[in-house]
């Protein structure tokens, strides 16, 4: 295999605001995976969060770049556990991107998208969510107005988040799913579910910091809203400490470690009988044609971050209306639109 890379800044149609940042342009990085005249595509975004820049994500490809190009790819599960994941369990950013890259190389040389060489069936797919980032409220409510969608995801974390729903839910009927990163307390959250019920929301994202597992078992138990892990579910170690504290979980491949981690974490998920959504960041139709491809494992949806792009660098997966339309070229489907 021969390897690529190409840094991005993605610019955001509106300024993103969560609970504990804003940004209005995403860097992304994105690798490229060539061999027999078909390339692979893989994405990483940058994320402060996680300590992820395009400037470390760069250093660690190349840092194997000639190990990759000199291992002999067979199929991504076998270049994951015997390559990849021993050189980047820690690493998980940029292990996705290459995972990205292996499997949608993989599909492109079999000339088959990934869903059907798994042999899933597409036909009822989760629709996905649209997301209203934190702002003034007036500017929250002209983002609703501008994209009639099927369902939102609303982002909270500010003191005066049940005044924020309130005013929403006075413009739109469409069902609310709400994601406060982290910024509530358990109690909190326990209290707001039972006024957010009341005003149409299905299910609370990730309200209490990654670690309180504890705490958030006490919140399954008494909130009257179901929860869901999103900073809490990274690895997949962490899906069965989740079934125990969280009625789902929202599996993102960046943190997952790419499309072979994540494949068996949301299967696992099914199995211990807890909800499954695939997530995204806000990344190209690079990631989000990956995540796609995962779709029939799940019950929710989030892969809107390509549409509030103001400009897209790929093309791939395309969602409309919420619905998500798979690419049926190989692989993940995704092509760079720039170079």
């Amino acid at each position: 295999m021969k390897v690529s890379f190409y840094h991005y800044n993605l610019e955001m149609a509106h300024p993103f605001g969560i609970s504990r940042s804003v940004h209005t342009v995403q860097p992304t990085f994105i690798v490229a995976l060539s061999q027999d005249g078909h390339t692979g595509y893989g994405e990483a975004t940058q994320n402060r969060y996680y300590g992820v820049t395009p400037e470390n994500l760069q250093a660690g490809l190349e840092a194997i770049k000639h190990e990759i190009e000199a291992y002999p790819f067979t199929t991504p599960d076998d270049f994951f556990d015997r390559f990849l994941f021993p050189r980047l369990k820690n690493f998980r950013f940029l292990l996705a991107a290459i995972d990205e890259a292996a499997n949608d190389l993989y599909g492109k040389l079999l000339g088959k998208p990934l869903w059907q060489i798994w042999d899933y069936d597409i036909d009822k797919l989760p629709l996905s969510t649209y997301t209203i980032a934190i702002d003034d409220i007036d500017v929250m409510k002209k983002k609703m107005l501008e994209k009639p969608w099927p369902f939102y995801k609303i982002k909270l974390g500010t003191d005066h988040d049940i005044e924020i729903v309130k005013a929403l839910r006075d413009i739109s009927d469409k069902p609310f799913r709400i994601d406060a990163n982290t910024a509530w307390t358990a109690e909190q959250t326990i209290e707001n579910s039972k006024i957010l019920k009341e005003l149409g929301v299905e299910f609370i994202e990730q309200p209490l910091p990654y670690d309180q597992y504890d705490e958030m078992r006490k919140v399954k138990a008494d909130s009257v809203l179901p929860v869901i892990a999103d900073e809490s579910v990274r690895t997949e170690t962490d899906i069965k400490k989740c079934a125990e504290s969280f009625d789902g979980v929202n599996v993102k491949l960046v943190k997952a470690g790419g499309i072979t981690p994540a494949r068996r974490m949301l299967t696992e998920a099914r199995k211990l009988g807890i909800k499954t959504m695939i997530g995204c960041m806000t990344e190209s139709a690079v990631g989000i044609s990956a995540a796609a491809q995962l779709l029939p494992l799940c019950d929710y949806a989030d892969l809107d971050g390509a549409i509030l792009l103001k400009k897209d660098i790929a093309k791939g997966a395309v969602l409309d209306n919420g619905k998500i339309i798979l690419p049926q070229t190989g692989g993940s489907g995704a092509e760079l639109l720039l170079f």
